[in-house]
C-alpha cells in the first residue's frame, strides 16, 4: 500500500507541476477513493504534499520570467486570509455533522461541480467568453479569498480553480497562469498549515504516510517543473482536460461511497 500512495502522490505532483493544479485536486480524491485514512489526516497530509511540490515548482521555475507578482501577491494575500476561512469551515462542517464520511460526501460533491465547470470553461468556452484584465489590489485580494477558502476547505491545494480565476479575470495563458497559480498556492499552503500549528487542530495521522507523501510532493515537484519548461502550452491543455474528467469521475465515485 505504501508504493501505492508514494506512486500516486508522486504522479498527481508531477502533473500538478506541469499544469499548476497542485496535486491536491489529484491527491485527495484518488486517497479517498482508496479509504487509506481518515478524512481530517487526507486534508491535513494532502496539503503539506502540496506545499513541498509547489515549493520547488516555484523555485525550479523562478528564472522564466512568468510571474506577475503584483497580481499575484494580492491574490496570494487574499488566499491566505481564505485559507484560514477555509480551514475553519471545514472544522465548522466536521463538528456540525459529526461524521467524517459526510464531510467526505461534501467535499466530493463541491469539488466534481467545480471541477465540471472548470473543464466547461476551460475547454469550450474560454475563447468564447471575453476575459478581463482586474488590476485593482482590493479585487484581486477578494477573488484570492474565494480561491483560498475552497482550496482549503476542499484540502486540494487550489487546483483547477486557480487556472480558470487567472484565465477569466486576468486573461493570462496557459505556461503564465501555471506559474502563477502555484505560487499562489505556496503562500496559501503555508498559511493553511501555519494555522493548523497555532490552533493546534491536528489531526491524528501515521508518520508513515507522511513521509510517503511529503517526499513524493517534493519529487514530483522537480520533474514537472522540468518538463513544463519542455512541452507546448497546447500540450499541457491536454493535459489537463483529461485530467479534470477522470477527477470528475473520481469525485462521483467517491460521493456515492461516502453516502453508503
Amino acid at each position: 500500500m505504501g508504493i501505492i500512495i508514494f506512486a500516486v502522490c508522486l504522479a498527481a505532483s508531477v502533473i500538478g507541476g506541469i499544469c499548476g493544479i497542485g496535486g491536491g485536486v489529484i491527491i485527495k480524491p484518488v486517497l479517498d477513493a482508496m479509504g487509506v485514512m481518515s478524512v481530517s489526516a487526507l486534508h491535513f497530509l494532502s496539503g503539506l504534499t502540496v506545499f513541498g511540490m509547489s515549493a520547488v515548482s516555484v523555485l525550479r521555475r523562478r528564472k522564466e520570467r512568468l510571474l506577475e507578482l503584483r497580481t499575484s501577491s494580492a491574490l496570494a494575500a487574499g488566499a491566505v486570509l481564505g485559507g484560514v476561512a477555509g480551514n475553519a469551515l471545514f472544522q465548522m462542517l466536521k463538528g456540525a455533522v459529526g461524521s467524517e464520511q459526510t464531510v467526505g460526501m461534501v467535499q466530493a460533491l463541491v469539488l466534481a461541480a467545480l471541477t465540471l465547470a472548470t473543464l466547461l470553461y476551460s475547454a469550450l468556452l474560454r475563447r468564447r467568453i471575453r476575459s478581463y484584465h482586474v488590476a485593482g489590489l482590493p479585487a484581486c485580494g477578494l477573488i484570492g479569498f474565494v480561491m483560498g477558502l475552497l482550496s482549503a476547505f476542499l484540502g486540494i491545494g487550489g487546483g483547477p480553480i486557480n487556472l480558470a480565476v487567472l484565465y477569466f479575470f486576468f486573461s493570462m495563458d496557459t505556461k503564465k497562469a501555471s506559474a502563477n497559480s502555484l505560487y499562489i498556492i505556496l503562500c496559501s499552503q503555508a498559511a493553511s498549515f501555519l494555522t493548523t500549528a497555532v490552533k493546534g487542530t491536528f489531526p491524528v495521522f501515521s508518520w508513515y504516510y507522511l513521509l510517503l507523501m511529503v517526499p513524493a510532493g517534493v519529487l514530483g515537484g522537480m520533474i514537472g517543473a522540468g518538463v513544463n519548461r519542455r512541452i507546448s502550452a497546447g500540450t499541457a491543455d491536454r493535459l489537463f482536460y483529461a485530467l479534470l474528467a477522470v477527477i470528475i469521475g473520481i469525485c462521483l465515485y467517491n460521493a456515492v461511497q461516502f453516502a453508503a
